[in-house]
């Protein structure tokens, strides 16, 4: 596996999907709580989607089946959502 499959990985594993899974966590408990709003139901459904979608990019760099080109574009995406997450 060559370097930007690693970091991709990594990235993936170690912030974006703890991040995603503590976000649907904080969601769930305004569920449980009676405290969710529409856009909070509409965010849950955002946020399982995109878990499935960063759980596909590890399955993918797994079993090799993504380029190295696809692997670049998708860290710089990756690096983007972080950087625009900071600014918020």
């Amino acid at each position: 596996m060559n370097e930007i499959k690693e970091n991709l990985l990594e990235i993936v594993n170690e912030t974006m999907i703890p991040e995603v899974e503590a976000y649907l966590e904080d969601l769930n408990k305004l569920i449980e709580n009676n405290e969710a709003q529409e856009d909070d139901m509409e965010a849950i459904r955002d946020m399982e989607s995109f878990l499935v979608e960063l759980e596909n990019i590890v399955l993918a760099i797994n079993e090799d089946k993504m380029n190295d080109d696809e692997a670049n574009e998708i860290y710089q995406r990756v690096l983007n959502l972080i950087e625009e997450s900071k600014s918020h």
